[in-house]
């Protein structure tokens, strides 16, 4: 979302004394630069959206920036739309409810992915995530006419990212990341912790797919798209890490 030998992977009892010593000093909130950015873009549009545009406009927002797959398959000309919105649809909600989520799952799993990568690597990762979840619903969605909205296919692949590190968080350093390097799959699943989160994240969606529904005058939300998300995150946040330093002599 393969077995190995008998490898443990590191658990936070095993790696020993931690750096920086007291957890009671570290600051509650301590987001990365590049999640508050990438945050405030995504509740800055939607105020406006809800404060400032009237139906009518709030239509052309979704129809010139939510992903539309009848777009690429339907009678329609080639515009910017179709360049542009398989990526900006990820800065767009359907709901205040649909925001608050995402935030708060963007900052559980996009600061320490950030801390660790970097900015440009993110808001990169964040594009690929983004791509690869309307991919994944362009595919079984291909004549779809539903606005496609919503950061939880970048936010998706970063929680298949979290699962390669096996969860593990330096938490001593001044901005806690993921530690250790990008885990093997046949390693990574042989995690308790981590077949137990896929197993919960697999019902969750399934869930998410049998009970909702388009709610009147709102764009759907594809939980499917969920799924290529975190494919790309899972089988390639390598790809995006950042090369481990040479160690002093």
């Amino acid at each position: 979302m393969e077995r190995n030998e008998e490898r443990a992977i590191p658990t936070e009892e095993s790696e020993g004394p931690r750096r920086g010593g007291d957890r009671g000093h570290e600051p509650v909130f301590n987001l990365a630069p590049a999640v508050t950015l990438v945050g405030l873009i995504c509740m800055a549009i939607y105020a406006v959206e809800v404060f400032w545009l009237d139906l009518d406009q709030q239509l052309w927002l979704m129809v010139h920036f939510a992903f539309l797959p009848i777009r690429y398959t339907g009678q329609f000309a080639f515009d910017l739309p179709a360049l542009f919105s398989p990526v900006t649809y990820s800065v767009l909600h359907g709901s205040w409810g649909h925001l608050l989520v995402n935030m708060i799952w963007l900052a559980a799993f996009g600061s320490p992915l950030a801390n660790r990568i970097g900015t440009l690597r993110f808001l990169l990762f964040w594009i690929a995530g983004a791509l690869a979840a309307v991919a994944f619903h362009f595919i079984l969605y291909p004549f779809s006419a539903v606005p496609l909205v919503g950061a939880s296919g970048s936010i998706s692949a970063m929680m298949g990212a979290a699962a390669r590190f096996a969860f593990q968080v330096d938490r001593s350093a001044p901005k806690p990341a993921f530690t250790g390097p990008v885990l093997p799959v046949l390693l990574v699943l042989r995690s308790r912790t981590v077949l137990t989160f896929l197993s919960v994240w697999m019902v969750a969606n399934l869930v998410t797919g049998v009970f909702s529904g388009t709610v009147a005058n709102e764009p759907q939300i594809a939980w499917e798209a969920h799924i290529g998300g975190f494919l790309l995150g899972f089988f390639c946040v390598q790809a995006f890490d950042r090369r481990p330093r040479p160690k002093d002599l």
